[in-house]
């Protein structure tokens, strides 16, 4: 491994080793899968703080190149994270073809429920009231992507759970069959440990690294007609919002 920093250079220290690890990556002298060396042994080759080091590894971690294992290292991602706006604006599925990926939903489950306290506050309903249940599975290049919980009231959407939402998208359907058209939406983003369920379709292990972003659709009225769910695989995607000012 070149270790050759240039101590007297304008460019910081950080900025140099970013360079060679990332080089490593793009060169596939580190391929897809390999574990890169530890904390400690970087710090011995290249003579930096061990602060500095993480501070580079945490920032390709976050970039996409570089995922933690806890318990046996960091190894090369098997392939940069997916870059995408919010799914209220634009379908996951939509974007992602746009990119060149091959994607695939499995439809896990459509049924009428009674909400949950959460499902209830989000939407404005009560316990007495139905809601339409559908929980969808995305697939990017064969790999699981992104585990999708979307809820509608059911005196909106009568029927819904018999809707074709694999062929069609969720949005598509409540506007052409229900007149349900986005208004107005309310996100909440964060970060979250996969739990047991999810990261048994997502085919990670329980505790790895998701973003969990929800959704509140409301129609022209002001009235929520959508409460989704969605979680993102840490170490596949990454959510972009753009501002025009």
């Amino acid at each position: 491994m070149n270790n050759a920093l240039e101590r007297d250079s304008a460019v910081p220290l950080y900025a140099q080793l970013e360079e060679i690890l990332t080089e490593r990556i793009k060169s596939g002298e580190w391929s897809p899968d390999h574990r890169i060396p530890s904390e400690n042994e970087l710090n011995r080759i290249f003579g930096l703080s061990r602060m500095t080091v993480r501070g580079v590894l945490t920032k390709m971690v976050n970039d996409g190149l570089l995922l933690r294992v806890p318990g046996k290292g960091t190894f090369v991602t098997s392939a940069g994270k997916i870059s995408a706006v919010s799914p209220a604006y634009r379908g996951v599925r939509e974007q992602l073809e746009a990119l060149g990926f091959e994607t695939s939903t499995e439809l896990v489950s459509s049924s009428v429920v009674t909400p949950s306290s959460e499902v209830q506050r989000q939407l404005g309903l009560t316990a007495n009231d139905k809601v339409v249940e559908i929980v969808r599975l995305r697939s990017a290049n064969g790999s699981p992507i992104s585990i999708h919980r979307s809820y509608i009231p059911g005196d909106l959407a009568p029927r819904l759970d018999g809707a074709d939402v694999i062929e069609e998208q969720l949005c598509k359907v409540l506007e052409a069959r229900y007149g349900l058209r986005m208004k107005k939406v309310r996100e909440h983003l964060e970060a979250v440990a996969l739990n047991a369920q999810d990261a048994k379709y997502l085919g990670v292990r329980r505790g790895e690294p998701a973003l969990l972003l929800e959704d509140i659709i409301f129609n022209d009225s002001e009235r929520p007609f959508e409460y989704s769910r969605i979680v993102f695989r840490g170490d596949k995607l990454r959510l972009r919002f753009d501002y025009v000012l």
